[in-house]
């Protein structure tokens, strides 16, 4: 039987679509969304029914037919924590979607992805949420019993890669222990022992390594004198975390090219920065090995930064001691949300029920 799926990652101010079949991508599209349309909405669930008409105006555009989906597939939101896999978008998924105060662009990925399903007459799913929960007991604790460790991280991406290399040595990835580094705006370092993610920074809280728009792991005394400064208000703090820490804040830039550039250019700052960032990096790998008791398959290096050799290699020269390195750049989300809705149509992997 051929199968076709529709998969949908609605993004801040973009929403991707495209259409896969048996043999790979049929076609893809970025419907963009200008700052100032996107100002007419208050929560992020009021562009619901808008990006939902912009989608259907886009497949009829291409002569699509809603009858001819075999499945949809939405990106996860940030649900409350769940164990890896494909969920069945049920109203239970729905509901807490629509309430939860956590305010992110992927909330979207179910909604949307249910009401086109609804129309075509089949199943709608979301793999592998941000709030993918795995982690070991002991990853859980920290030194405050009021503060315990969460996992919140690039899930899709970390566990997608992981199957590809476990299928490209020919393994089931549940008999692999790997570390992967998703390295983007945000940096989330995991340690997958057979399938589960046993620990993991909270990139979304800017914990873990330094990275483009996240500050990293703070001296902990320091960022309690800074928040009671009274310099500060609680938004600007946690922006100084996520948003506009880390290499924002020490260079005044995201955009890792220009800072690569300056470094080779003779900057000094810039190639510190550049070279702090690889280190922190590589130093959470480490502790990522440490979690896994030191038997590591491979270190898989992913995300938008691993197309830089420059930075790879930096990390590598590091690390190169734990295990193999394998580097798999970019973040392929829509494949890696076709490949599993693919793959539960095949009967292949089982859709869990999200409750």
């Amino acid at each position: 039987m051929s199968y076709k799926v529709l998969t949908i990652n609605p993004g801040s101010t973009s929403t991707k679509i495209a259409l896969y079949g048996e043999q790979g991508e049929l076609w893809n599209q970025t419907l963009r969304h200008p700052a100032e349309e996107i100002a007419h909405f208050g929560r992020i669930a009021e562009q619901f029914e808008w990006r939902l008409s912009l989608i259907l105006e886009a497949m009829e555009a291409r002569g699509e037919s809603l009858s001819e989906l075999s499945a949809v597939v939405g990106r996860g939101g940030l649900t409350k924590p769940v164990m890896g896999g494909t969920y069945e978008v049920t109203t239970a998924l729905l509901d807490e979607l629509r309430t939860t105060p956590m305010e992110h662009a992927s909330n979207l990925g179910a909604p949307l992805a249910d009401a086109i399903a609804r129309k075509a007459g089949v199943k709608a799913y979301i793999v592998d949420p941000p709030t993918v929960d795995e982690l070991q007991p002991t990853a859980r604790v920290s030194g405050v019993k009021a503060l315990p460790r969460i996992s919140v991280f690039h899930a899709l991406n970390q566990k997608a890669v992981a199957r590809r290399y476990a299928a490209e040595v020919g393994k089931p990835y549940e008999e692999l222990n790997l570390v992967v580094a998703h390295m983007g705006g945000g940096v989330s370092v995991g340690a997958h022992r057979k399938g589960c993610v046993i620990d993991v920074n909270n990139a979304l809280d800017g914990e873990g390594p330094i990275a483009p728009e996240r500050a990293g792991s703070l001296p902990a005394g320091s960022l309690v004198e800074l928040c009671f400064s009274g310099k500060y208000t609680k938004a600007e703090v946690k922006k100084m975390l996520c948003g506009k820490g880390g290499v924002v804040d020490l260079l005044g830039t995201n955009s890792m090219i220009e800072v690569r550039e300056r470094a080779a250019a003779g900057d000094e700052e810039a190639s510190l920065v550049l070279e702090a960032m690889c280190y922190s990096i590589a130093k959470n790998i480490g502790a990522m090995a440490a979690a896994l008791d030191g038997k590591v398959d491979a270190v898989i290096l992913t995300g938008g930064l691993a197309y830089s050799e420059v930075i790879t290699d930096k990390i590598a020269h590091r690390i190169s001691f734990i295990a193999p390195i394998e580097i798999y750049p970019g973040e392929d989300e829509m494949l890696a949300l076709a490949e599993s809705g693919l793959a539960v149509l095949r009967g292949e992997r089982e859709a869990k029920i999200y409750e």
